[in-house]
């Protein structure tokens, strides 16, 4: 007689197979019904595999950093450098945050992993979603590194087709299914090009979808652009328009000024003397920032965090990083992507992480984002995690003025371009001059006036995200229709 499961107990989580069903794997993972019986009605369903569309497969690899000047360039000189976090879901690359390559790199150690228009980049390695895709849009020229693969197809429409159908959640379940490794999984090429391919599919749903979330998305962006307008007309800073000609980039200063300071014609530019001067004239009290803080520490890195470690000595924090800094919002945590570290306890004491602290970027950015980004840190983040920071960040806790409202002044100083005179350059890593931006000027309305602020932002922000996530949802809608009529067939 056979043995049978019970009937109350789930069957993705016991469950028994014959010898003769095993694949050469034992991961039970690899033999849940519930993908395996997924994975063999898409079979069932598909005439053809990836690599039926594919005239070539090529994967890059990753410059040295320490070498920087030999491989790197900027966005005016450089081939964008594509990485898995500008791959999206809905087809298309995103090149915010993109860094360039120079074009003997792109020519000569990068050559077989070009990428043109048209062609089709499948993520291959990495935690978290696998055989993400996106297509290169028109007269696109770039490169990749070794966690994606170029295919080639020969056709734009193709390559669209192909993003669509491996974005969606059961392809990519197939995909996982078959990546091997344990903190790094890996999709290696066999199984790349195995991957079963139904054809005539009907996306429009996705790219009607596609254009919801756009609209959205554009909706909420010009809400969040409006909030430093907002902020800077109600301190009375009235930032003068300067014509960006060469006449207007040249200046004079003082030899009394510059003596004993750095030679850096960024801080002594006149677009900054102006900036400077407006906030001055604002309608209320200024301070330089020094005088509201009331602590402040650099971060540390800690240690590689292990399942061993000693409680006694050390805390697990997920240790935030410029990485963790979203630029719209505050902080943004990627399960896939966020770092757990080992902090020592001591050290962890003298961080004294509490709600109202403000983060602040000290080390890293790029060319298109100077470093001195800021954070905030509320109950919310302390309730989910042990938090630490960096030694690339530091932190601060301020007196005698709305935490809440200094970040939002000082996130509107950095847009503003404030900070950016505030930081030097060496080995393509910038560094922000803190005795500089500790020394800024702040505008401190009175406190019913900060309140104020603070509810019209936060209200902005709030309605912001609930636009993305209606643009979102429009989409992962979408997505599920066409997955049930792929598998109620």
């Amino acid at each position: 007689m056979t043995y049978q499961v019970p009937r109350h107990i789930d069957k993705d989580k016991i469950f028994i197979i014959k010898k003769s069903e095993i694949e050469g794997r034992l991961e039970p993972d690899f033999y849940k019904p519930s993908i395996a019986t997924l994975e063999q009605k898409i079979r069932s369903l598909s005439s053809k595999r990836l690599r039926s569309y594919a005239q070539s497969f090529a994967g890059g690899a990753t410059p040295s950093k320490r070498e920087s000047e030999k491989y790197y360039s900027d966005s005016e000189t450089g081939v964008p450098f594509l990485r898995v976090q500008n791959l999206q879901t809905t087809g298309e690359l995103c090149l915010d945050g993109c860094i360039y390559i120079n074009e003997d790199t792109h020519n000569g150690l990068l050559k077989r992993s070009q990428v043109s228009e048209g062609d089709l980049l499948v993520k291959i390695t990495g935690v978290g979603r696998m055989a993400i895709a996106s297509v290169a849009p028109k007269d696109f020229v770039g490169n990749t590194n070794q966690h994606m693969v170029v295919i080639k197809t020969g056709n734009s429409a193709v390559s669209k087709y192909l993003a669509h159908y491996l974005n969606l959640d059961i392809i990519e379940q197939i995909a996982s299914r078959h990546s091997t490794g344990g903190t790094r999984p890996a999709l290696d090429y066999p199984s790349l090009k195995n991957i079963p391919i139904i054809e005539g599919l009907d996306f429009s749903i996705i790219d009607n979808a596609i254009k919801a979330k756009k609209a959205k998305e554009v909706e909420a962006q010009q809400l969040l652009d409006s909030i430093d307008s907002y902020l800077l007309k109600e301190l009375g800073i009235t930032i003068p328009n300067v014509d960006d000609e060469l006449k207007n980039r040249m200046f004079f200063s003082s030899f009394s000024k510059i003596e004993g300071n750095r030679i850096d014609p960024k801080k002594y530019s006149t677009k900054v003397r102006n900036l400077c001067t407006a906030i001055q004239n604002a309608y209320y009290e200024t301070k330089e920032l020094n005088r509201f803080i009331v602590d402040s520490c650099s971060g540390d890195w800690g240690t590689e965090d292990c399942e061993d470690y000693n409680r006694n000595t050390h805390i697990r924090c997920l240790t935030l990083r410029g990485t963790e800094i979203d630029n719209q919002y505050n902080i943004s945590i990627n399960k896939d992507k966020a770092k757990t570290r080992l902090i020592k306890i001591d050290s962890y004491r003298k961080m004294s992480i509490a709600a109202g602290d403000i983060i602040v970027e000290k080390s890293g950015g790029s060319e298109e984002q100077p470093v001195g980004r800021v954070a905030f840190i509320d109950n919310e983040l302390l309730e989910l995690y042990n938090i630490g920071f960096s030694n690339f960040l530091f932190k601060f806790k301020v007196k005698d003025i709305d935490p809440l409202y200094l970040y939002f002044y000082l996130k509107t100083m950095y847009n503003i371009g404030v900070t950016d005179s505030m930081q030097s350059q060496t080995n393509g890593i910038r560094n922000l001059i803190v005795k500089e931006f500790l020394s800024q000027i702040v505008v401190k309305p009175p406190y019913v006036k900060q309140q104020e602020i603070v509810d019209y932002i936060t209200n902005v922000r709030t309605r912001a995200k609930a636009l993305q996530a209606e643009g979102k949802a429009i989409l992962e809608e979408a997505k599920r229709k066409v997955e049930h009529m792929i598998i109620r067939e």
